[in-house]
Parts: C-alpha cells; structure tokens; sequence
C-alpha cells in the first residue's frame, strides 16, 4: 500500500532482523533473539508485520494482530508502532497506523486499540485516537 509518498509492505522474515534495529528504538528491552521468538509466537496469533523503507533501509515498523474480546468485540491491537528518530515527522507514522487501520477495516473490525507512552498521545489524538477508560494493571507473576 502507498500512502502519499510512503510505501508500506508486509515485511518477510529475513527483514525482521533489520526491522529490530528500528524496534529498538520502542522495545530497548529487548534482545534481537527475544524479538524474533516473540514476533514468532505472536504470529501464531494472527501478529502481522509491515514496514516502510527509505534511503535504502527500513526506517519504520508497525505490528499489530486482530483480537477478539467480550469487553471490545473484534478489534485490532496495534502492538508496536515505531519510525526510526531520525524519519520522524514525514509521515511514515501516519501511514503505517493508516494501513493497519485499512486492514482492520478491510476485516470488518470494529476498533482499533493500543497502548502509548504519554509522550506520543499527541501523535494518536491528532488522529483522532481517545484514551479510553479501562485502566492498565499488572501483576508480576515471575522475577525477570
């Protein structure tokens, strides 16, 4: 899919590796081997990834899953959105949040729901993303 000048495609599995040096950037929690096994459990889930590339290189990821619940109904999670630093503000975000949205559209999903760091709600609200009422709880279960 094209939006504007920015092109997002699914991105392969050989991609991935290079798509983490942009997760990173989201997830610096993460080890490249963590990643790829999460991207592959999550997969199996309906977890799908795309990205943008620009000057030769992948400068933005998205991944998101359609996820089914008695509290939202069917609804897209976008799990990680993340455009490298130094591309930000050209777009590249919008449009690989757009192309999600489509597909989820295209799934007749009815929402589509995330979550955010308090730095980036400007971002989700001027596309006209709510925050929503439930509130976010966790229990470690196991020490890390």
């Amino acid at each position: 899919m094209t939006t504007g000048a920015v092109e997002v495609r699914e991105l392969e599995d050989a991609e991935l590796p290079e798509a983490f040096e942009v997760v990173r950037q989201l997830r610096g929690h993460l080890s490249p081997e963590e990643f790829l096994r999460r991207v592959a459990a999550q997969r199996l889930c309906g977890y799908r990834a795309y990205g943008v590339r620009s000057e030769g290189r992948l400068v933005g990821f998205v991944g998101f899953r359609p996820v089914a619940t008695l509290a939202r109904g069917d609804h897209l999670h976008v799990d990680d959105l993340v455009v490298d630093r130094a591309f930000r503000g050209h777009g590249i975000g919008t449009a690989l949040l757009a192309h999600a949205e489509a597909w989820a559209e295209d799934r007749g999903l009815e929402a589509a729901f995330l979550d955010s760091r308090s730095d980036a709600l400007g971002f989700y609200s001027a596309l006209a993303y709510e925050p929503h009422t439930a509130v976010l709880v966790r229990k470690r279960l196991r020490a890390t």
